[in-house]
């Protein structure tokens, strides 16, 4: 039984197929199948029923994968700490982000972070903030940057980068053009276009309306501002953003505060816990960033 072997059976088993597993850790499809083949005989079971069109755990494979992910945990933290007292951090890290967001100082807090620690992979990878944050609580994530309506998430640790109010944005000739003391009943009275469900975006604008017992009608979804700001320029649907989003589009789109929305979108960095060393550099270097 050899580690790569089980690198292989953990990202088979989180990325539910080959092919993409086979992407995750740079090697063919026919590579991964041949090892997991070899490792289920050492085991002496299957590990993965392949009858579907993904690859699904077996009872076996179950019972396998904690225990992969705490041998690789362990190699890992060997070399981490074998590392920390030669002042050299080596590992890996991956980083979790909301799709379409762009925040520079995060993304300079990288740049800085790989040229004093050349030694650790950085991985990055996209998603809705509700699935991210379930990855870093099953530690498929260290550390990933999340839309939330709660400062913390349960079970998880937090750095809040951006905290402000949900707007509404329409453009010039709407008939809610210039308002400034917009209710969400109002608002209500209009189709909307809004994030999908899973983002912390729509979590804070459903909380708000419930609180209210608004029962708004979002007629259209896009996971990306520009398109929600594109859609509301065409008078298609009155557009739900943060302010800061807001504010990019204000060449072309009216924004309309709502006062009962109370509760703020916060943009996060969230994590679970700081036992690998490279993490805690990282953090170190986030927070510089963003103080």
């Amino acid at each position: 039984m050899e580690l790569r072997q089980l690198e292989y059976f953990v990202a088979v088993a989180e990325e539910r197929n080959f092919t993409r597993a086979a992407e995750r850790v740079h090697i063919s499809q026919s590579g991964v199948s041949a090892q997991i083949r070899q490792l289920e005989r050492e085991l002496g079971a299957e590990l993965f029923d392949r009858s579907g069109r993904t690859a699904t755990l077996t009872v076996a494979g179950k019972a396998a994968l904690e225990h992969a992910r705490a041998a690789l945990a362990a190699a890992e933290a060997l070399g981490q700490a074998v590392g920390e007292v030669t002042d050299v951090i080596r590992g890996r890290v991956v980083l979790g982000m909301v799709a379409g967001c762009t925040i520079t100082p995060l993304f300079d807090a990288l740049a800085g972070f790989r040229r004093a620690h050349p030694g650790v992979e950085v991985a990055l990878l996209e998603g809705n903030s509700e699935v991210l944050v379930t990855q870093v609580r099953d530690g498929a994530l260290d550390l990933a940057l999340v839309g939330t309506a709660a400062r913390t998430p349960e079970g998880l640790e937090a750095m809040t980068i951006v905290d402000e109010r949900i707007v509404a944005v329409v453009p010039s000739d709407h008939a809610l053009a210039g308002r400034t003391d917009l209710t969400l009943r109002e608002l209500s009275e209009h189709p909307i276009v809004c994030m999908p469900r899973g983002t912390g975006l729509r979590a804070v604008f459903e909380q708000v309306c419930a609180a209210r017992d608004v029962h708004p009608e979002i007629a259209l979804e896009a996971s990306a501002s520009d398109a929600i700001a594109d859609l509301a320029a065409r008078g298609l649907a009155v557009g739900v953003l943060s302010e800061s989003m807001a504010a990019e589009y204000s060449d072309r789109l009216d924004t309309l505060p709502l006062a009962e929305a109370e509760v703020p979108a916060l943009l996060s960095l969230v994590w679970k816990g700081t036992s690998n060393p490279a993490l805690r550099e990282l953090l170190g270097h986030a927070r510089r960033a963003f103080a």
